[in-house]
């Protein structure tokens, strides 16, 4: 699946995606289990969730013995590359440099981020 197709996931979808990117597949036990206390969910909405992120083409699932396991269809990079492109084009008229001014606005910055920050605009600059 190309990276421009990838269905946008919920926050809770986020969540089991996050957990997936972490451990490179997981059973729902396992999801399950590994969970945060934030959003109380119980075993049969993990699984839920997982079967409709199945159909959505966000997980893959294969069966090991009586388990499926889980893992995501496409990486954590291509997916926030498509999110940031959507939320760019919707609140920013496409612009990449408002919408990085913009959280560069809302936050403090540490030294190494800032030093990151400039490598990235130095590489970006045209050349002459």
């Amino acid at each position: 699946m190309a990276s421009t197709d990838l269905p946008k996931p919920t926050e809770a979808e986020l969540e089991l995606l996050a957990a997936l990117w972490e451990k490179g597949e997981a059973t729902v036990r396992e999801l399950f289990d590994g969970l945060s206390g934030d959003r109380p969910r119980g075993y049969t909405s993990v699984l839920k969730t997982l079967q409709i992120m199945t159909e959505k083409g966000l997980v893959e699932r294969t069966e090991q013995g009586k388990a499926h396991v889980y893992r995501a269809a496409a990486s954590r990079s291509d997916t926030r590359s498509q999110l940031l492109r959507d939320l760019t084009t919707r609140l920013f008229a496409g612009s990449a440099a408002q919408l990085a001014m913009h959280a560069l606005s809302m936050e403090t910055v540490d030294a190494d981020e800032l030093g990151e920050i400039r490598r990235l605009i130095e590489a970006k600059r045209p050349k002459p």
